[in-house]
Order: structure tokens, then C-alpha cells, then sequence
């Protein structure tokens, strides 16, 4: 199960409107990609019958009398097909003192259900040539598999019967429990700034106004110790619910056999009414914030600016997006460039966007080189953002970004499950599926004169946090 991507997954390009729903941009590999570690009923719609034109994503949706709403995409050219479902439930769904149940909730869905024994569902799709898979991060819980084209069946069956009938018993939860506390100290606690990182996405949120946001993905460790077997049934029965889930076939399928195995497997899957949505109130500009943690795994101090930002969905996303990938995406980003290369104040820096479902984050850092003090890096870092705030940006730096993310897009679309997802995005965070086959225009739109009005707006000193993350003393632990 994904919470966290591997390092060796995040040396590319992670785009924002697939899988970790967070744009990461980085330069000078190994060090930075530490850091990486921090983050984890109506008729049926149609389109025309006409070919789709290049790059469009071709769909019909229907929704089922229990909620489930399926959404359909052919894809002829491979004989495979991805079956993908999202729960509309993530860290942002949880309760104070009841955080890391939605990333507890995505191991227990591998734990069996009515007619699939414990760590059957892996054996079964592997055993038919397919693979498979969960992540969850602040938004969604996603479960998925890509399977021969004449196996849709089988996915269908494994999804449908945990989601009717998942095996949450005693041993089961203090089994996943520790895992998952397992998991907690591989890639967090025992990393260089990965809990420091990951920690300062948290920290422009109040968790009075914004708890959905305030709170770490993967929970706290008293919270999952003090998790009752009643606490985690009610949480299935509150979110693991057609009315609260989006079924996608993408791939090799006939359309009027998939229909028929949905209902045969889905519907009469009973349903619950969905919790409503979580709520984010969050100010810009609510003034400078310093603070400065110690990083007992750090070999050397690092800086981080982090910075309130808007949702995805919002008009200015796509301009802020492409303002990382300017600052941070690469060997030739500003910051590789000027910190890491000519100064050489910096082992290696980068830039992420987190635009999700009711708020955003930008954090922007650099691990500092032997012997370089914060102070200095951090002066380097505020030039750098200053100069995009004083309409620096060329047209020929905006142009390279927009095609960043035009080869990331049709990469994304070139495989079955880049499909599903872009489809179940578009959805979930813009309500609407034809949002997968505009999200491309939207980029291209971006002028330089957006990327200095979003600059000055949201990297403006008084709406950013300063996180410094010092190594421990000399002589300690």
C-alpha cells in the first residue's frame, strides 16, 4: 500500500492531477529526494459517437440506484483495462484524536472480505498477470488494478466484495495497526527531514478553522495506539459506501459487458447517506511566521518557506504549479541554478505545490551545503522568490514550464491507469469530468503577467512561514 512514493519513483516528475495530487519539482537528486518521502441515480451521460479529438479523453458516466457513480473510458489500443475506485475519504475526513484512520482504512481494505481470504486479493490478480495497489493521501483513498482485458471480472469482484463485506475483526486491526506504526518510523521518524517536511505542510493550517488540513497523512502514534474496533467500524460504515465512491473502468472492455458485470457485482450493494464534505478556513497574508525544529536524523541544516495557497480547482492553481516547476523543476530551475550550482550554498533544493480539495500549500527549501549557515541559505532562497515577485520570469522560462507539463500530461494518458485517475480527478476535485479535457488549455493559457500577479499575491512575506531544520548538537542524539 502507497502512502509515500519510493525515492526511486520520485526522481521524474510527479504531477498533481494523477496520483499524490502534490506537483513536486527538485534538483540534485539523492538529497532532495529525501525530502520527497515527506509528502503520501440518473441516465448515462454521453459523448458524441465522433472520434475524440487528439489528446481528449473519450467517457460515459452513469450512476447506479445505490449512489455508486461508474465511469467508462475505452481504450483500444493495449488489451488491458484498469479498474480504479476512489473513496472520497482522506486524513482531511478524520476527527482530533481520531487522525490516520483513512491510511489505517487502506491497509485493513487488504485484510480479506466475505469470499476473499486475508492476502488473497494480491495472489488473485497476480496469479491472473495484473497488478495492483491503494494510496491515500488528505483528499481521497484510491484502490486499483490493471489486469488482461478478459480479467475485468475479476476486479470488478475483488472491489465490489470488500466494499460490501470487509473483515474488520480484532486481530486484523492490531495487525494493520502496527504496520502501519511500522511504516511511521521507515519513512518519517528514521528519515533525514521527511517528519520536518512533511510536518511543515501542516503548519500554515489552525486546527481550530482547518483541522482536515492541520494533520499529518499518516497519523499520530497515540492516536492509531488509542483506535478502538468500534472506532474503526464506524469509520467503514461512515465513508466505505457506493453513495461515497466513484467506480472507473479505463482500457480494453465492451461496454454493454461491463455494464452488466457493475450491476451484477455493485448493485444491490446497500448504501449510506456520505458525510459532508470537510471545510478549510484559512487567511492569507495572516503575517511572518518563524519557527526552527531540530532534525535528529540531519547531518546538515536546511530552510523551508512554506506558503498558504488556494485549491486545486481555483483559477490561479495551474499559474502557481507552473511557478514551482520555474523555481525548482531541474537542472536548469533557478534554484539548481543560482543555490545549488553557482552558489553552491545548497546539497540540493526544490519546490512543491500542494493544491488540494479545500486549500494548498507551497513549500520551497534547499538542504544547505557543509559548512553554509541557515541564514545564508535562506537569503538565497528570498532572492530567488523576490525575483519572481518583481516580474523576472522570461516568456522563455514560462514556455519550457508549460511543457513540462504538457509531456507529463500525455505521458499520464499513454497508460490505463494515468486515465482512470486524470478521470477521477477531474471529478472529484473540479465536479466535473470534462475538466480531464481542459486541464491541458488551462496551462497553456498561463502568461507571464499571471505569474507575477499570483507571485506577489501569495509569496508575499507576510503569508509565509520560515521553517529552519537544524541538525542536532555536537556530542548529541
Amino acid at each position: 500500500m502507497r502512502h509515500v512514493p519510493a525515492i526511486s519513483s520520485l526522481r521524474r516528475r510527479t504531477d498533481a492531477r494523477t496520483h499524490g495530487h502534490t506537483s513536486a519539482r527538485w534538483s540534485s537528486g539523492a538529497a532532495a529526494g529525501l525530502v520527497l518521502l515527506a509528502l503520501c441515480v440518473g441516465a448515462p451521460v454521453r459523448l458524441p459517437a465522433q472520434q475524440p479529438a487528439a489528446g481528449r479523453i473519450a467517457y460515459t458516466t452513469y450512476t447506479l440506484g445505490n449512489g455508486l457513480t461508474v465511469v467508462l473510458a475505452p481504450i483500444r489500443t493495449t488489451p488491458i483495462v484498469t479498474v480504479n475506485v476512489w473513496y472520497h475519504v482522506g486524513s482531511a475526513s478524520e476527527r482530533q484524536r481520531r487522525s490516520g484512520f483513512a491510511h489505517l482504512f487502506e491497509h485493513m481494505m487488504f485484510q480479506g472480505s466475505a469470499h476473499v481470504k486475508k492476502a488473497e486479493h494480491f495472489q488473485l490478480i497476480q496469479r491472473a498477470g495484473g497488478n495492483m495497489n491503494g494510496s491515500t493521501n488528505n483528499d481521497r483513498t484510491n484502490y486499483f488494478e490493471t489486469l488482461p482485458s478478459n480479467r475485468l471480472n475479476l476486479g470488478l469482484w475483488l472491489e465490489s466484495d470488500r466494499m460490501r463485506s470487509l473483515a474488520i475483526s480484532p486481530a486484523n486491526l492490531e495487525n494493520q495497526r502496527q504496520a502501519v506504526k511500522e511504516e511511521r518510523r521507515l519513512r518519517l521518524d528514521n528519515q533525514p527531514y521527511a517528519a520536518a517536511i512533511q510536518n511543515a505542510f501542516t503548519m500554515p493550517f489552525d486546527s481550530t478553522a482547518c483541522f482536515a488540513y492541520a494533520h499529518t497523512v499518516i497519523g499520530d502514534m497515540a492516536d492509531l495506539d488509542s483506535a478502538r474496533l468500534e472506532d474503526v467500524q464506524g469509520f467503514f460504515d461512515a465513508f466505505y459506501t457506493p453513495s461515497n465512491a466513484v467506480l472507473t473502468i479505463s482500457g480494453d472492455f465492451d461496454d454493454a459487458e461491463a455494464r452488466r458485470l457493475v450491476q451484477q457485482y455493485y448493485g444491490d450493494i446497500s448504501s449510506r447517506t456520505p458525510q459532508p464534505a470537510p471545510t478549510c478556513q484559512a487567511r492569507y497574508g495572516a503575517g511572518a511566521r518563524r519557527m526552527t525544529v531540530t532534525d535528529n536524523n540531519a547531518n546538515l541544516p536546511a530552510v523551508a518557506f512554506v506558503y498558504l495557497m488556494p485549491a486545486r480547482n481555483d483559477p490561479d492553481a495551474p499559474a502557481l504549479d507552473l511557478l514551482s516547476t520555474i523555481l525548482g523543476g531541474g537542472e536548469s530551475s533557478r534554484l539548481n541554478v543560482r543555490v545549488v550550482r553557482q552558489e553552491r550554498a545548497a546539497l540540493g533544493a526544490g519546490a512543491f505545490a500542494q493544491l488540494l480539495r479545500a486549500g494548498g500549500v507551497g513549500l520551497y527549501f534547499g538542504i544547505a551545503n557543509q559548512g553554509v549557515e541557515p541564514a545564508r541559505l535562506e537569503q538565497l532562497l528570498n532572492e530567488e522568490v523576490e525575483k519572481l515577485r518583481s516580474d523576472s520570469v522570461t516568456t522563455a522560462e514560462l514556455e519550457k514550464a508549460r511543457n513540462q507539463y504538457r509531456v507529463g500530461a500525455i505521458r499520464t494518458r499513454q497508460t490505463t491507469m494515468g486515465v482512470a485517475e486524470t478521470l477521477q480527478g477531474a471529478l472529484y476535485f473540479d465536479g466535473d469530468l470534462e475538466a480531464a479535457n481542459r486541464e491541458l488549455d488551462r496551462y497553456m493559457a498561463v502568461s507571464v503577467a499571471d505569474l507575477r500577479r499570483v507571485a506577489q499575491r501569495y509569496l508575499a512575506p507576510e503569508n509565509r512561514l520560515t521553517v529552519t531544520i537544524n541538525p542536532p548538537a555536537r556530542g548529541t542524539n
